[in-house]
């Protein structure tokens, strides 16, 4: 089963569908995380929301505690959360993407995708991980062709 917390954004409902292609799904909102439900699932996901990693520690602690025991996926929010955990900084960028359309890249061999692919994606947010991001485990995985901003990562090791 997957587990879906959803950090209040309406886009969380697109996800829910895409996933119950794969598996079963639960969704909860953050306010209601279900200790019973995250024990069941066999993977985590972290969905888009407002705001900052900051503002969810709950999230945080959920990370901390099944990292390494539970695949794990951060989208949006949740992307930045996870990095958030790892020590990355989040911090604003100069250019908010709201609505924009952007073309992303494969950039790393170890990843899902194939190195090079180029997709179009749309772009809601107003965040990025400040870089330089150093990391025994992750890897940056997808750019923006046009910024360079991170767009995806993998820790293969422990299935994120």
């Amino acid at each position: 089963m997957i587990y879906v917390i959803d950090h209040n954004d309406s886009f969380t409902h697109n996800v829910v569908h895409q996933f119950a292609l794969f598996d079963r799904v639960e969704c909860d909102n953050y306010n209601e995380i279900s200790e019973k439900k995250i024990q069941q699932a066999s993977t985590i996901v972290f969905s888009p929301g407002p705001g900052s990693p900051k503002d969810y520690p709950i999230t945080s602690k959920i990370y901390k505690r099944f990292k390494g025991k539970k695949k794990m996926i951060g989208i949006c929010l949740g992307f930045q959360h996870i990095l958030f955990c790892e020590g990355g900084k989040i911090i604003e960028q100069k250019k908010i993407y709201h609505g924009f359309q952007s073309n992303i890249k494969v950039v790393n061999d170890k990843s899902l995708f194939q190195k090079g692919k180029i997709f179009k994606v749309g772009r809601y947010h107003s965040l990025k991980l400040q870089e330089p991001f150093k990391s025994n485990n992750f890897e940056i995985t997808m750019r923006c062709l046009n910024s360079k901003v991170a767009m995806a990562f993998e820790n293969q090791k422990e299935k994120i």
